[in-house]
């Protein structure tokens, strides 16, 4: 619930991003009691062109 506070989200489309994140292996998740802990999959060479094309559009909303 945090991350769709943070983003000021909406949680079914947070959620569904989450799940596409997750199949293409770029996200894992793991669940401790009720919450859901998330983390990036630094293996995954999916991970660092996405982190390159975010830091990309970043920059460019900067200028």
């Amino acid at each position: 619930m945090r991350l769709t506070v943070g983003i000021n989200g909406k949680y079914p489309q947070v959620n569904s991003e989450l799940q596409i994140l997750q199949k293409e292996k770029i996200i894992t998740d793991k669940h401790i009691a009720r919450m859901r802990i998330i983390s990036l999959n630094k293996e995954n060479p999916k991970t660092g062109i996405l982190l390159q094309a975010l830091k990309l559009l970043h920059n460019t909303d900067n200028k």
